[in-house]
């Protein structure tokens, strides 16, 4: 009689598992989700990508992650805690200047520059930041967006930033290409990925200098390197640059 009990025991268990005849089988294991990259309508047509990205428009922070991509498929290769324009972010192409707005959009990263010396290891063009070195955001200037060094007499002191001003700030940073090849002027200068200062920025990308110190060291020019801004859904969706 035991070996009847136990004999249906293990049948009803088999049953409930849906590994008898005519049962359920078990359901598949969900797919893992795409990496972001591979979610994006574009990422540069290089194989490392940046994307900062923010919850909503009205974000001033949110979450940087670098990534590489390998034998057609992209894997993160570090990440940190970002922060955004004091007034949050708005599309790229609407943007204007003074607004303390972070660009969204996919840009490319034309060099990097620093107060410090770049990183040992650092393959990226790397140009060093000096007392005469100024980036020009004077509309009415030739040199509008522009590195200067030193400033010419058209660009006006008050409309620009003496780099070497923002010590904490410039001690790392890589030019955003945002407004960068053919610059309209009023749309903004001087958007950069840099560390982080005592808050929100004024327009730039920033994260910490551990942060900055890491990616000067991973980017490859070979690689073409790209970053895109943007939020987590809506009309921003940095799934649709």
């Amino acid at each position: 009689m035991r070996s009847v009990v136990v004999a249906a025991l293990v049948s009803a268990s088999l049953l409930g598992l849906g590994a008898a005849p005519g049962g359920s089988p078990p359901p598949l294991p969900s797919p893992l989700p795409l990496p972001l990259p591979a979610r994006m309508a574009d990422t540069g047509g290089g194989s490392q990508l940046i994307t900062a990205v923010a919850a909503k428009t009205g974000s001033t922070s949110g979450t940087l992650t670098w990534w590489e991509r390998h034998n057609g498929r992209w894997a993160k290769a570090g990440s940190a805690a970002a922060r955004f324009g004091a007034k949050g972010l708005v599309e790229g192409a609407a943007r204007r200047q003074g607004t303390n707005t972070t660009p969204t959009g996919l840009y490319g990263l034309p060099y990097a520059f620093g107060i410090k010396e770049a990183p040992g290891g650092t393959t990226y063009g790397y140009r060093a930041v000096r007392k005469n070195s100024w980036w020009c955001q004077d509309n009415d200037s030739r040199f509008y967006n522009r590195w200067v060094e030193p400033r010419p007499a058209d660009c006006r002191a008050g409309e620009s930033e003496r780099l070497i001003s923002y010590e904490q700030q410039y001690a790392y940073a890589f030019v955003i290409g945002f407004n960068y090849e053919k610059p309209v002027r009023g749309r903004g200068a001087g958007i950069f990925l840099h560390v982080n200062g005592r808050g929100a920025t004024a327009g730039c990308v920033s994260v910490s200098a551990a942060a900055m110190r890491r990616m000067l060291r991973w980017a490859e020019p070979s690689k073409k390197p790209h970053i895109a801004v943007g939020t987590a859904g809506g009309g921003t969706a940095i799934t649709r640059y």
